[in-house]
């Protein structure tokens, strides 16, 4: 079903869905991941280890949840930060 491409840790993952949620949300992105119940990035480490445990996600045995613990705020990244019509690119530093 899942076909793994290659190893990203928790720090990468977050990354990857702040952009990602940047392009498709923009401004609203906080509001929809709060929806969602999506508050901090050790959120997205909880749903990340839920899919491991259901098998659509795999882990190393160097990946911890405490990788996800907090990779950036949601306040900084999605509203101080944000700048209209610019998404936040994936290799910007937080």
């Amino acid at each position: 079903m899942f076909k793994r491409l290659h190893h990203v840790t928790g720090q990468e993952l977050c990354l990857g869905a702040r952009q990602l949620a940047l392009e498709r949300y923009g401004r609203l992105a906080k509001a929809v991941l709060n929806s969602w119940g999506i508050f901090t990035t050790d959120d997205l480490g909880k749903v990340v280890y839920h899919l491991i445990e259901e098998g659509a996600m795999s882990k190393t045995d160097a990946d911890r949840i405490e990788d996800f613990h907090a990779v950036y705020d949601f306040d900084e990244v999605f509203i101080r930060s944000y700048k209209l019509g610019s998404p936040i690119k994936q290799d910007d530093a937080v």
